[in-house]
């Protein structure tokens, strides 16, 4: 790679992890999506698009652009960047695709400004990528992406990040080939929920924390359990109740809806389970007439990776 350019290599995420809406994600081993990054001698932000996504090449329809533009706007020299872009990831999966957009950006741009910006500070920049794919800033995406690991996101304003140790797991995906935008999928979600609902989600995610902390894969398993979104998001993806249902007697611990779907996760102990998890995910989805792609991979502590 020739100087002042940088090689990124962002990894998929799992947003939400069930019943931590907008405060919870993961960072997994595969897949990344790649840039390359060059500093150029004038303010701005070009994007080159080497895939066939065909995504929008002007900055500020751009998730790439959209969290560089907001990086620049900090930098008081007269530079900006160049990137080259392949999407292994793809839009709309439900994998964290925009999230690897905006975090390996702004990642790779911190590189080349010699590391001037703490991760907080680029969390702040990739959130404004996402609000260019979905319409908010949310960081439970961004976070992990950067990060790796599992991390909560106890606060987005002030942004306070907490990483969540946790066991071994292998993570079984299931990504049907149709598209869920987060936008819509955000748009359908209630404005209001009731107190008990309230009452059992909050359970579930302190218990869903208090599991990964203490190795308890029953407890994790027993907090995997979502009362508010999944019900009403589960109505976009084909045969997900049977999906999950066949995967938990397959032996995983649980799961659900990766993000904002059409993917969905399912968490095991062993490599051996999760493939058994994806025989049967293959099983159901055979049968659905959907085409559908599956990954089994593991939690990464590593987040975006500089070549």
């Amino acid at each position: 790679m020739e100087k002042g350019s940088v090689e990124v290599f962002s990894p998929a995420t799992v947003a939400n992890v069930v019943c931590g809406f907008d405060v919870l994600g993961f960072a997994l081993d595969g897949p990344f999506d790649k840039m390359v990054i060059r500093k150029i001698a004038k303010k701005g932000v070009a994007i080159i698009n080497k895939d066939d996504y065909n995504l929008p090449t002007e900055p500020a329809k751009n998730v790439i652009g959209g969290a560089l533009l907001a990086l620049l706007k900090e930098v008081p020299e007269e530079i900006g960047f160049e990137v080259e872009s392949t999407k292994l990831i793809k839009p709309g999966s439900g994998i964290g695709s925009s999230a690897a957009s905006a975090a390996g950006s702004v990642v790779g741009a911190n590189q080349l400004l010699n590391n001037r910006f703490s991760k907080e500070e680029l969390i702040h920049f990739a959130m404004c990528g996402e609000e260019v794919a979905s319409g908010s800033k949310h960081a439970d995406n961004i976070a992990p992406c950067i990060y790796g690991g599992i991390i909560l996101i106890r606060s987005s304003s002030p942004l306070d990040i907490i990483s969540i140790p946790a066991p071994p797991l292998f993570v079984t995906i299931l990504h049907p080939q149709i598209e869920v935008k987060t936008a819509d999928s955000r748009g359908i979600l209630k404005k209001q929920i009731l107190l008990k609902d309230a009452v059992t989600q909050w359970g579930n995610v302190a218990g869903l924390v208090a599991g990964f902390m203490k190795n308890d894969y029953e407890l994790i398993g027993r907090s995997l359990v979502d009362v508010i979104v999944e019900p009403i998001r589960s109505i976009l993806i084909p045969c997900f109740d049977e999906l999950k249902n066949k995967s938990l007697a397959a032996g995983a611990i649980g799961g659900g809806i990766s993000g904002s779907g059409p993917s969905v996760f399912m968490l095991s102990k062993n490599e051996a389970t999760a493939k058994d998890v994806e025989k049967a995910m293959i099983a159901v989805y055979q049968k659905s007439g959907v085409d559908f792609h599956t990954h089994v991979t593991t939690i990464s502590n590593q987040g975006v990776r500089i070549k």
